[in-house]
């Protein structure tokens, strides 16, 4: 009897141990294909260095959306199109921060301003710095305390965090907030320490917002000066100077990239993509040249492999995620207008790091679909698919109902250079970032056969 039933066992289970084989070897290929072919890492460098950071509303933007149009069309995309997107310009200009020292003599801070802050209309705006170390020792001080004063927010990033990605969630309220809190209270100026987990005296920039009329500027310092401002304030009286010409200015049109694959079967989408756009310092590569450039491969890799997709496979190259998300919020729109059936959307929005796994927002019943497929991404190091969040670009695709997604890279790195003039192209390693395209592409394969 026992040989009987474990006889009918192996019987049963032969298919899908067939089914499991076929798909080892078809994620063989596709590794195979993207570590020796990929051409991802070429043509980051050339996005990088040929056009660099890539402000919303700038030229340098412009001339990427030509850019992606050839490299979606030369990847094999059967229909390349631009999707108009209105978006909102902000300029950095000049700017500088100087502190007054026991000498009498200013001393310049290297900074950031903070995007999408108002800057000071090309004057000086001096005032004495007063330090608070968390949100909770701000509130306790009295307006009078605050008034005409410029607020220094020393919220240090956590370093407990493994998923540094927390740190930065934890960190980020400061950044957001510190101008519209210190306004509240009458201050002039809102500084900040940089959202960064390396221990050096780089200041990253990054977005911000205002909850009212009263705008004031909001500015960014690295690590190490913001220790040693902490230093200086425990024994005396500082004055700091700021002068920007940083602001808005006002809204043009723009636009997202879209390149797909038709599907064989239907046309209901399946959608990886990345941002197009970065912050106007460093050259935007791994935040998020190596998302685009990820995405990109996907397309090619199929068609290269002749991997014959039921559903179409389309690649959206995202504007403005870095100050408005319009194009995320445009497509989303879009999307429902047209009443376009999406079968799952991932993002590549974390860095060109060593891919860990993928971060999974959607019902049990589907997580667990995927999840059940980890051993076939076990010998390419992606085991991680336990998180539950995915890509700004796609949040309104997942508000629709649609199954999200987001690559997880190793998170160790990012948070030393994101939105910083140190995110350059030397700081991504060729095989990781084609590591990373090669567990996208696999997912999307996977998704496209079962789904």
């Amino acid at each position: 009897m026992k040989k009987i039933v474990a006889t009918s066992l192996l019987l049963f289970s032969l298919p899908a141990f067939g089914q499991a084989k076929e798909d080892s070897i078809q994620f063989s290929k596709i590794s195979t294909e993207i570590l020796n072919k990929g051409k991802s890492y070429t043509e980051l460098r050339d996005l990088t260095k040929n056009i660099g950071h890539r402000l919303s509303g700038s030229e340098a933007y412009k001339k990427s959306v030509k850019w992606a149009e050839q490299k979606l069309r030369d990847a094999g995309a059967d229909k390349v199109w631009f999707q108009e997107v209105m978006i909102p310009v902000w300029e950095r200009g000049k700017e500088s921060l100087q502190i007054k020292i026991s000498d009498g003599k200013w001393k310049n801070l290297k900074m950031l301003s903070l995007g999408n802050s108002e800057g000071t209309g090309g004057k000086d705006v001096s005032g004495e710095i007063i330090m608070v170390k968390s949100m909770e020792e701000y509130e306790k001080l009295p307006a009078e305390k605050v008034k005409d004063k410029i607020v220094f927010f020393n919220y240090p990033f956590n370093q407990s965090y493994i998923q540094t990605f927390k740190g930065y969630s934890d960190a980020a309220k400061y950044r957001v907030n510190a101008a519209s809190l210190t306004a509240k209270k009458g201050g002039k100026v809102a500084i900040i320490r940089s959202l960064s987990s390396a221990f050096d005296d780089v200041p990253h920039t990054g977005a911000m917002r205002y909850e009212n009329d009263q705008k004031i500027p909001a500015v960014a310092i690295g690590n190490t000066t913001a220790d040693e401002l902490e230093r200086l304030l425990q024994s005396q009286k500082i004055t700091a100077k700021l002068n920007s010409s940083c602001g808005m200015k006002g809204e043009k049109l723009s636009h997202s990239v879209i390149g797909e694959i038709t599907g064989k079967k239907d046309k209901n989408v399946i959608l990886v993509g990345g941002h197009l756009d970065s912050w106007d310092v460093g050259e935007g590569a791994h935040d998020d040249g190596t998302g685009i450039v990820q995405s990109i491969e996907v397309l090619r890799t199929f068609k290269n492999l002749g991997i014959k997709n039921n559903h179409t496979i389309r690649v959206v190259c995202f504007a403005n995620e870095e100050n408005g998300v319009k194009g995320g919020i445009q497509y989303g729109k879009t999307v429902r207008d047209n009443n376009e059936k999406h079968l799952f959307a991932i993002e590549t929005d974390a860095g060109g790091f060593t891919p860990r796994g993928v971060s999974l927002e959607m019902d049990d019943q589907k997580r667990n679909q995927i999840k059940s497929w980890k051993p076939l991404f076990e010998p390419y190091g992606a085991t991680d698919f336990e998180g539950r969040y995915s890509g700004t670009d796609i949040y309104p695709l997942h508000d629709m109902g649609v199954p999200t997604a987001e690559l997880v890279p190793d998170s160790q790195r990012y948070f030393d250079i994101h939105h910083t003039e140190e995110d350059t192209f030397e700081k991504v390693n060729r095989r990781e970032l084609l590591l990373g395209a090669t567990v996208i592409t696999q997912l999307i394969y996977m998704i496209d056969k079962n789904w």
